[in-house]
């Protein structure tokens, strides 16, 4: 039996036919509408993008998701009334932010054919967060859609998931990935190939290199680095940097962010002069209290992704020691992938990708980054010797 056609505002959602279909069934009314959706999958997997395209479909004025009608375009532009898309770049979303789409949850359209709430990054939601959503996704008003995106289905407390369906976004393939910036974001193909294998499947990071000057070799050289750790006092000075590196990145986005939102703050108050009222300043002390958390979350992400660039180094050196025969991710560095394969043990080598999710648990567990960081690049120097 073949697939049901779907429309246009799936176009970008690709390597996920299986989800993409039982979306299409639910909108179109060939299956049930569950109120209550969790959309799980890797990062970069396209969980928000999956999310947004339901929301359309569920809108669209001919009923499929044709991507040309107001309702379509308005949704996937973020200006339809109907539907409230919240996201987030803190560590976490707010008791405050929920009940406030709670109270959004309970009006009736106003314009479309249902209200639909997505919430990206659905897991840096508290337990005590989980219980303000609890009542709201138990008995939603009959139009209104819950949509919530997160990792895995483990993200979220026990009482939300089981009332949610669950729809599981896979990784898609790199020869997937790069035909989307091919097509979408008019990427040379050379370009998008060489973006989409070392972004291993994730679509905003491969976009990332495809578009900004100097990452891919950024990438590389750190590849050549983490192969080339030489000694304990080595590695610590290469972790300094790069927590260093990384907490200027973060610094230079949250306070790009933050002034753009105190500028907001003070139109939407009408303050010409800089002087806040006294009555006010406790919402701006609020602004700069989210710019902190903002940078905090953005050292993390930046030194995750650090972290997934080693794993593929390492996995790279590991393929080459059990002659699997498997694709390099980082072919620009082959030599040094051989040469790191050559001089030691699978097993020492599994050990250290073992280090390196272990590092990523450490910092998502609130380590002081630079500490996890060093530990590992220490072991990794050491066993490289």
């Amino acid at each position: 039996m073949s697939a049901p056609a779907v429309g246009a505002v799936w176009r970008d959602v690709v390597g996920q036919e299986a989800a993409v279909a039982q979306f299409h069934r639910a909108a179109t009314g060939q299956a049930s509408l569950a109120q209550a959706w969790l959309v799980t999958g890797p990062p970069g997997s396209g969980r928000s993008t999956a999310a947004r395209a339901f929301a359309a479909a569920l809108q669209c004025e001919q009923g499929v998701g044709c991507g040309e009608c107001t309702a379509c375009r308005t949704v996937l532009a973020g200006t339809h009334p109907d539907v409230t898309v919240v996201a987030t770049d803190k560590l976490s979303i707010a008791k405050e932010e929920v009940r406030s789409l709670v109270m959004t949850a309970q009006r009736s359209p106003a314009t479309g054919r249902h209200r639909v709430i997505v919430v990206e990054d659905a897991d840096r939601m508290s337990a005590g967060t989980f219980n303000v959503l609890l009542k709201s996704i138990e008995e939603p008003p009959p139009a209104t859609v819950w949509m919530l995106c997160a990792p895995s289905a483990e993200d979220l407390a026990p009482t939300i998931r089981s009332r949610c369906r669950l729809v599981t976004l896979t990784v898609p393939s790199a020869e997937v990935v790069a035909g989307l910036l091919q097509r979408r974001d008019g990427i040379p193909e050379d370009l998008a190939v060489r973006a989409a294998r070392a972004a291993q499947g994730h679509i905003g990071l491969a976009l990332r290199y495809a578009t900004q000057e100097g990452t891919l070799a950024a990438r590389e050289e750190s590849a050549r680095s983490l192969l080339g750790l030489r000694g304990t006092g080595q590695a610590v000075l290469a972790a300094q940097a790069l927590v260093d590196r990384a907490t200027a990145e973060a610094k230079e986005h949250a306070d790009l962010v933050a002034t753009e939102e105190k500028e907001r703050f003070l139109r939407s108050a009408g303050i010409e002069d800089g002087k806040v009222p006294p009555a006010l300043r406790g919402q701006l002390r609020q602004l700069e209290e989210d710019a902190k958390r903002r940078q905090t979350r953005l050292v993390r992400d930046v030194l995750d992704r650090y972290l997934l660039d080693a794993h593929s180094v390492l996995r790279d050196v590991l393929t080459r020691q059990l002659g699997s025969g498997s694709d390099l991710v980082n072919v620009e560095v082959a030599p040094e992938i051989e040469h790191a394969a050559a001089g030691g043990s699978a097993h020492t080598t599994l050990g250290l990708l073992e280090a390196v999710q272990g590092a990523r648990s450490r910092i998502a567990g609130n380590v002081p980054p630079l500490l996890a960081i060093e530990a590992l690049l220490s072991r990794v120097a050491v066993s490289l010797r």
